[in-house]
This record gives structure tokens, sequence and C-alpha cells, in this order.
């Protein structure tokens, strides 16, 4: 179920060793994502169908990370000392996370470094149709997520911005480390439709079910009611948001070039030009020219 790896991954692998042992469970590099999900024609297929998902767009892929490395992400939750979490307790969530930018497990930063690359990010912006997507290595709002027996997180909708960097939130991503979740357990995500104020669609926290959820005015969502699952169960995953600049795409050219101490006369030249030429003139010149 895991053919091959991504070119930029598989290079990595070939140039050091091709795996990585993490206490006792071998894993190989090119096996950490089933690439079959990867390739043009199944990306567009998940486009398709992450559009067409009712309330609002979302996807669940099921098997995308190697279940081996997530069974090892999921004892790292057991493995963290009480300071690495931070509890959130108010009239609308009881839950708990992992600090912002805390250490983690090595099955736990492989995760993160994957889905933070250059490659998964790229496949997410094709995926969702958002360019210029970018990670959090801080993981604000994201990391190890746990809820415990009476935990709940009310219908809510997630932030626009990130509080410290200024970036435009647009998407989440979630994947479930829970085995043989039961729905009376509580804890199934609720999609709602705001209009209405119904719930339209339910995503179990199954094990190995990664949730790609856009960020937008209508996306509502949590699980209410209280957890009630047996004595030493709990409800985990592993999340990162992912990020668009409010320039990306929109910024002028000139701002992203280097500076160098010395210009030649022709250079000094054509950015006097620039400068006494109004912007418009300017772009229209420089189509002109292009064409």
């Amino acid at each position: 179920s895991f053919p091959s790896s991504p070119p930029t991954l598989r290079v990595v692998a070939e140039r050091s060793a091709d795996f990585v042992s993490i206490r006792g469970v071998r894993l190989l590099m090119d096996q950490l994502v089933d690439a079959s999900f990867l390739t043009p024609e199944a990306t567009a297929r998940l486009r398709e169908r992450l559009m067409a998902a009712t309330p609002f767009p979302h996807l669940v892929i099921e098997g995308l990370f190697n279940p081996a490395l997530l069974e090892l992400v999921r004892e790292e939750f057991d493995n963290r000392p009480a300071e690495g979490w931070k509890d959130v307790t108010s009239s609308y969530e009881s839950t708990r996370r992992s600090e912002l930018g805390a250490a983690l497990g090595p099955a736990s930063q492989i995760y993160f470094d994957l889905i933070n690359s250059g490659w998964f990010t790229r496949w997410l912006s094709a995926v969702t149709g958002t360019p210029y997507l970018l990670g959090d290595p801080q993981r604000f709002g994201g990391g190890l997520h746990e809820s415990r027996a009476g935990g709940a997180f009310a219908i809510h909708r997630d932030f626009n911005y990130h509080p410290h960097v200024g970036l435009k939130n647009e998407m989440v991503c979630i994947t479930y480390l829970n085995h043989d979740w039961q729905d009376a357990w509580g804890g199934v995500l609720e999609l709602w439709d705001a209009k209405d104020g119904q719930c339209q669609a339910r995503v179990r926290p199954e094990f190995g079910h990664t949730l790609i959820l856009p960020h937008g005015p209508a996306s509502f969502h949590g699980h209410p009611g209280a957890l009630c699952p047996p004595e030493g169960v709990k409800r985990r995953s592993v999340a990162a948001y992912f990020y668009t600049s409010p320039k990306a795409g929109r910024q002028d050219p000139e701002e992203a070039v280097s500076i160098f101490m010395h210009t030649r006369r022709a250079d000094r030249a054509k950015k006097a030009l620039r400068l006494m030429t109004p912007p418009l003139v300017w772009r229209a010149m420089k189509k002109f020219k292009r064409n």
C-alpha cells in the first residue's frame, strides 16, 4: 500500500540512510507516506471530493501515513512529561495540547517534518486550490491533542489569523490516532451548517484517518458532547495549521530581488526611470516588452 516515495523524499533517502529506527521499529523512509495519493490523477480526484463535500469543503483520507509511524506517534503521548502539556479548560472546551514549540518525540517530529515539508505543502496546495501554503514549526493551535473522559469542544470556527506572525489561517490537517473508536463514546467530529444550525456531516476520529479542513466563514465544527469512553481510553490526534501571507502572489517584483551595493550605470538608470514612472505605465511597459 506504500509503493513509492515522492521525488524529494526519495532523494533524501538515497543520500543518507534509507530507514530510521525508533524504539526498535524500522521505518523505511520511502514508505512514510502512501505515494499513490500524490499522483496528479489522485490529487485531482481528491480535490473533486473536497470541493463536493457538504456542508462545506473538507476531505478525509484513510491510510495517507504509514500506520507503523502513527503507532509510534501514539505511544509518545504517554511518554510526554506533565509539563509538556497545556490544559485548555473553559465553558466551551476541555482538552489538552502539547506546549507551543515544545520538543517532541522522534516519531512525532518525523510526522510534523513530513507535513511541513515543501513537497507536502505543495500537494496540499494542489488539493485545496490554495497556493503558497506555509506551515508553522511552532505548531500554534496544533501539535498533539488529547481529550479525556468528560472532554468536549463546542461547535466553533477556527481563528482567522495567527496571533504571533499575522499570517492568514487557510486550513488545518488532523490525523487521528484512535483504534476502534465507538460513536457511543462521543468525540465524533461534527460539521455544522451555520444557516440551518444543524450537523450535516460527521468524521469519526479513527486511527489513520486524516482530515483536511479548509478554513472559511462557514467551517463550523466540533465535538460538543462530553466524552464517555471506557476507563483509560483517550481521544488522540495530531494537528497542524497552514497559512498564507496577505501579500502572496501580489507583491511588487522589485521588492523580491537582491539589492547590490555596487550597481552598473545602466541598472541605476533603469531604477531611476522606474521611480519616475507611474506604476500603471510601468506595468504596461513591462507587459509590452514581454510580448
